[in-house]
Protein backbone atom coordinates (compact mmCIF):
# COMPACT_ATOMS: atom_id res chain seq x y z
CA UNK A 1 0.00 0.00 0.00
CA UNK A 2 2.91 2.34 0.47
CA UNK A 3 4.21 2.04 -2.88
CA UNK A 4 0.81 3.63 -3.71
CA UNK A 5 1.53 7.17 -2.57
CA UNK A 6 5.21 7.22 -4.02
CA UNK A 7 3.60 8.74 -7.71
CA UNK A 8 2.03 11.62 -5.30
CA UNK A 9 4.95 11.79 -3.21
CA UNK A 10 7.08 12.60 -6.49
CA UNK A 11 4.64 15.08 -7.92
CA UNK A 12 4.60 16.71 -4.58
CA UNK A 13 8.06 17.58 -4.59
CA UNK A 14 7.87 18.55 -7.92
CA UNK A 15 5.01 20.97 -7.68
CA UNK A 16 7.39 21.98 -4.64
CA UNK A 17 9.77 22.67 -6.65
CA UNK A 18 8.37 24.36 -9.28
CA UNK A 19 6.83 27.16 -6.56
CA UNK A 20 10.18 27.48 -5.27
CA UNK A 21 12.09 28.68 -8.22
CA UNK A 22 9.30 31.08 -9.09
CA UNK A 23 11.38 34.07 -9.86
CA UNK A 24 14.76 32.48 -10.73
CA UNK A 25 14.45 31.86 -14.47
CA UNK A 26 17.24 32.28 -16.59
CA UNK A 27 15.72 36.23 -17.19
CA UNK A 28 17.35 38.50 -15.43
CA UNK A 29 15.60 40.22 -12.21
CA UNK A 30 16.18 44.02 -13.63
CA UNK A 31 13.38 43.30 -16.65
CA UNK A 32 10.69 42.83 -13.59
CA UNK A 33 12.29 45.04 -10.99
CA UNK A 34 9.56 47.53 -11.90
CA UNK A 35 6.76 45.62 -11.81
CA UNK A 36 4.81 45.66 -9.34
CA UNK A 37 4.04 42.45 -6.94
CA UNK A 38 7.24 40.61 -8.78
CA UNK A 39 10.31 41.37 -8.17
CA UNK A 40 9.88 45.38 -6.80
CA UNK A 41 11.56 44.31 -3.82
CA UNK A 42 14.55 44.08 -5.34
CA UNK A 43 15.36 47.49 -6.86
CA UNK A 44 17.83 49.10 -6.05
CA UNK A 45 19.96 46.35 -4.82
CA UNK A 46 21.74 47.18 -1.06
CA UNK A 47 24.17 46.48 0.72
CA UNK A 48 23.59 46.73 4.59
CA UNK A 49 26.32 47.20 7.09
CA UNK A 50 26.76 48.44 10.70
CA UNK A 51 28.94 49.29 13.61
CA UNK A 52 28.28 50.46 16.88
CA UNK A 53 26.72 53.85 16.67
CA UNK A 54 24.92 53.32 12.78
CA UNK A 55 23.85 51.55 9.88
CA UNK A 56 24.84 51.99 6.91
CA UNK A 57 23.42 51.36 3.58
CA UNK A 58 24.69 51.44 -0.19
CA UNK A 59 21.93 51.34 -3.13
CA UNK A 60 22.83 50.49 -6.20
CA UNK A 61 20.80 53.23 -8.12
CA UNK A 62 22.11 54.93 -11.84
CA UNK A 63 20.22 56.58 -13.54
CA UNK A 64 17.93 57.41 -11.13
CA UNK A 65 16.59 60.77 -11.16
CA UNK A 66 17.70 62.12 -7.78
CA UNK A 67 15.02 64.84 -7.16
CA UNK A 68 12.56 61.73 -7.32
CA UNK A 69 14.13 60.08 -4.11
CA UNK A 70 12.05 59.62 -1.16
CA UNK A 71 13.62 58.55 1.89
CA UNK A 72 11.14 57.59 4.72
CA UNK A 73 12.44 55.65 8.29
CA UNK A 74 9.51 54.34 10.87
CA UNK A 75 11.35 52.75 13.74
CA UNK A 76 13.39 49.97 12.27
CA UNK A 77 12.11 50.17 8.80
CA UNK A 78 13.22 51.88 5.61
CA UNK A 79 11.63 52.95 2.10
CA UNK A 80 13.43 54.14 -0.82
CA UNK A 81 11.44 55.26 -3.42
CA UNK A 82 11.75 56.77 -6.53
CA UNK A 83 11.85 57.27 -10.57
CA UNK A 84 14.12 56.00 -13.28
CA UNK A 85 13.38 57.77 -16.18
CA UNK A 86 13.14 55.66 -19.33
CA UNK A 87 15.47 57.44 -21.72
CA UNK A 88 16.18 60.96 -22.33
CA UNK A 89 13.45 63.37 -23.57
CA UNK A 90 15.77 64.25 -26.72
CA UNK A 91 15.36 60.77 -28.41
CA UNK A 92 12.08 59.39 -29.48
CA UNK A 93 11.02 56.08 -28.44
CA UNK A 94 10.77 55.08 -32.15
CA UNK A 95 14.26 55.81 -32.91
CA UNK A 96 15.30 53.09 -30.40
CA UNK A 97 16.72 49.67 -32.11
CA UNK A 98 17.02 47.75 -28.63
CA UNK A 99 16.21 48.96 -24.97
CA UNK A 100 17.08 46.91 -22.60
CA UNK A 101 17.55 48.59 -19.08
CA UNK A 102 14.77 48.67 -17.23
CA UNK A 103 12.87 52.28 -16.03
CA UNK A 104 9.86 53.69 -14.25
CA UNK A 105 8.67 53.70 -10.29
CA UNK A 106 10.24 51.86 -7.96
CA UNK A 107 9.87 50.85 -4.25
CA UNK A 108 12.05 48.98 -1.68
CA UNK A 109 11.56 48.40 2.09
CA UNK A 110 14.21 47.31 4.34
CA UNK A 111 13.93 45.84 7.70
CA UNK A 112 16.69 47.03 9.58
CA UNK A 113 18.59 45.33 12.71
CA UNK A 114 17.69 47.82 15.20
CA UNK A 115 15.39 50.91 15.92
CA UNK A 116 17.26 53.89 14.36
CA UNK A 117 17.57 57.58 15.16
CA UNK A 118 15.19 58.91 12.17
CA UNK A 119 15.58 62.63 13.14
CA UNK A 120 19.66 62.21 12.36
CA UNK A 121 19.37 59.97 8.99
CA UNK A 122 22.06 61.33 6.28
CA UNK A 123 21.72 60.39 2.65
CA UNK A 124 23.74 61.33 -0.02
CA UNK A 125 23.56 60.57 -3.82
CA UNK A 126 26.80 60.42 -6.10
CA UNK A 127 27.90 58.78 -9.39
CA UNK A 128 24.67 56.16 -8.97
CA UNK A 129 24.84 55.13 -5.39
CA UNK A 130 22.89 56.11 -2.38
CA UNK A 131 24.79 56.18 0.79
CA UNK A 132 22.67 56.26 3.61
CA UNK A 133 23.99 56.74 6.77
CA UNK A 134 21.20 55.75 10.01
CA UNK A 135 22.44 56.57 13.75
CA UNK A 136 21.24 53.96 15.67
CA UNK A 137 18.67 54.73 18.45
CA UNK A 138 19.85 55.04 22.37
CA UNK A 139 17.96 51.92 23.39
CA UNK A 140 19.34 49.75 20.25
CA UNK A 141 22.98 50.57 21.35
CA UNK A 142 24.92 48.15 23.22
CA UNK A 143 25.47 48.89 27.02
CA UNK A 144 28.42 48.37 28.46
CA UNK A 145 28.01 46.69 32.15
CA UNK A 146 30.76 46.43 34.74
CA UNK A 147 30.31 43.17 36.98
CA UNK A 148 31.87 43.55 40.13
CA UNK A 149 34.06 40.97 42.34
CA UNK A 150 33.26 40.15 45.93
Amino acid sequence: MATAWNPLDALRRDIDRAFNNVGTSNEPFFRTAFLPGRAARRYPLINLAEDHDHIYIEALAPGVDPATIDLSVIRNVMTISGEKRRHPEEIKPEAFHRSERSAGKFVRTVELPVEVDADHVKADYKHGILMVTLPKAEAAKPKQISVSVN
